[in-house]
This record gives C-alpha cells, structure tokens and sequence, in this order.
C-alpha cells in the first residue's frame, strides 16, 4: 500500500494509527539526524560507544575469514556508526562490499556521497528498496556470504507478530553460516526512556508533528499543527514505548487528494510509533525462534544497549 492509502485506512480506523515509516521524508530525515544528536536520545551514543570500542572484537566473533562477503545494511541512515565498523574491516584487509538498503532515497544518496569521500575505494552499491525485495533480489544473485546489519533498535519500531515476520523473511533471505548484527534497546529507569522520545528542547515532536506537515504537503491535507501536541508514554511491564499525536481541539481535517474529512475529538489521538525495550531473555528467545544461534551480545558501559551477534543455524 502507498502513503495515501495507507493513511486513509490509518485515520478511518476506530483507534486511529499511521505507519511510523512515513516519518521518514526529506524534512524527517534532517529531523531524525538531530534527535540522534540530543543528548537525551542515548541509543545513538550507546551504539557509537560499542562500535568505537568493540568493533575489532565484534569482527573477530564473527569470524568473517578472507572470502569475499557482502556488509548489509537495512536502514542506513546517515552512516557514522557503520563507519566505525567499515573502517575497522579494511583495516583488517578483508574484501567486501558495502550495500545500504533503504526506502528514502535521499538518504541514500547523502550516504553514498559520504562514504565515497570517507572510503574512495570501497565498493557502495545503495539499493532502494524495501528490505526484503532488495535481500531477495541479491540472494538470487549471488552466493556471497553475507553480514547483515540492523542497527538504531530499529526493531523495536515492531510488534510482537511484525518482529517474528521480520526475523522469518530475514532468515528466509540469509545463508547458513550468515552472520547479523541487531541493535537492541535494552530495559531500564522507565524515565531514562521517557526523555529520549520527549525531550526538552521539543526536536521529538517537531519530529512527530512533521508526519501532519507532510500530509499537508503531499496529501493535501489541512492539518493545523497548533491544534496538536505530542505525547509519548512507556509501560515497563511490557517494555513498549509508544508515541502520539494528540488533537488538542475538537475538529475535523478535510484530504483534497481524497476528496474526504476526517473528525477528531478532542484529546482523541493518532498512534504513530512504538519502540519496544527488551531483556536479554527476550532476545535469545526472538533469534532463536527464526533459526538464529547467540554468538555474543556486546554493551556499552551502562547495559542500557546491546548490539547482539548471531549466526543463521
């Protein structure tokens, strides 16, 4: 399904929802790089620490040998974290190539540029496309042994039943002996993980808000930004974050691209997002259920993250 009809079933449900993966336009993508670069938001600088210092070790584990393979990268984004990874590979001389994958092409494109000033002669071939359709594609093209990375918690963005369909199409997709590294976003002081996605500054609803701009801009639609706010919760019983855009008035926004309207009452909400937080326990569990084996989960020096390393049975 496209962005309009998705957003039409999203807003005619009774609890009203929009994918969290249309966060992600030109004006999102610069949004998302700044909220990396709060300092409420740790996952980022969790991952940087374990990629800063542990790299060389990850590498070993993975056991990668001198064979030509193929570095995967679903949802790149702006790459200064796989950089750290990258670098460390070529110091190390092995062969390899370096394929992002993700639906935003600008992304892609400012990824690209990056890594080719960063690394002249690695070998960047972006592909953009859902994750599976670009995985299917090159599982059919070649043999090559594969390192997939899936970093940012970027998983957690899943429901139980996306995250086992996630992890079965990834295992689908993958070779015996294929390796993954998966961020995961560990539990911990429910408030630590309240800031992150509600910081003071106000870069996380201007993230939030973008959503209702880009209906504007491209769906034609009337959304007045000053009639909403941005309200995130977390319940540690379950270890789900979740993010909403609140109407704040009662009022009712009309879609040209549609020819329709849609009411809110007041204080009535849209979901937009959830990033779940895991136990170590839950991890092995997911990984094993999709035919994965632990190889080590390797932490900053909080355990507030793990980038967790795992092989295909």
């Amino acid at each position: 399904m496209g962005f309009l009809s998705d957003v039409d079933a999203g807003l005619s449900a009774e609890s009203k929802f929009i994918s969290s993966r249309y966060f992600y336009d030109a004006e999102g993508d610069r949004i998302f790089q700044s909220i990396m670069r709060m300092p409420e938001y740790y996952l980022t600088n969790c991952e940087h620490e374990i990629l800063s210092m542990q790299a060389a070790e990850i590498l070993a584990k993975a056991k990668l040998g001198n064979a030509p393979f193929d570095l995967l990268e679903f949802g790149a984004g702006d790459g200064t974290k796989t950089q750290l990874l990258i670098a460390q590979l070529l110091t190390l001389g092995l062969k390899f190539r370096y394929l992002p994958i993700d639906i935003s092409g600008d992304v892609l494109d400012e990824l690209t540029a990056k890594m080719h000033i960063k690394f002249p002669t690695l070998p960047v071939h972006p592909v953009n496309e859902e994750y599976f359709v670009a995985l299917n594609q090159l599982s059919h093209d070649t043999n090559i042994p594969k390192l997939v990375l899936f970093l940012g918690s970027s998983i957690g963005n899943f429901n139980e039943a996306r995250t086992a369909s996630f992890m079965n199409e990834l295992r689908d997709g993958l070779k015996h002996g294929d390796k993954l590294l998966i961020g995961f976003d560990l539990q911990k002081n429910p408030l630590t993980i309240l800031q992150a996605y509600n910081d003071p500054t106000g870069i996380t609803k201007a993230f939030n808000l973008n959503l209702l701009s880009r209906m504007n801009r491209e769906l034609g639609a009337d959304f007045a930004l000053h009639n909403w706010d941005h309200y995130p919760t977390y319940d540690p019983a379950t270890g789900y974050a979740r993010s909403y855009l609140v109407s704040i008035p009662q009022q009712t926004v009309h879609f040209t691209s549609l020819n329709k309207s849609f009411h809110f009452e007041a204080g009535e909400t849209i979901h937009t997002e959830v990033s779940r937080k895991y136990t170590h326990a839950q991890i092995e569990a997911i990984l094993s259920e999709a035919g994965f084996s632990l190889v080590e989960h390797f932490h900053d020096c909080k355990h507030y993250y793990s980038l967790t390393l795992s092989q295909l049975v």
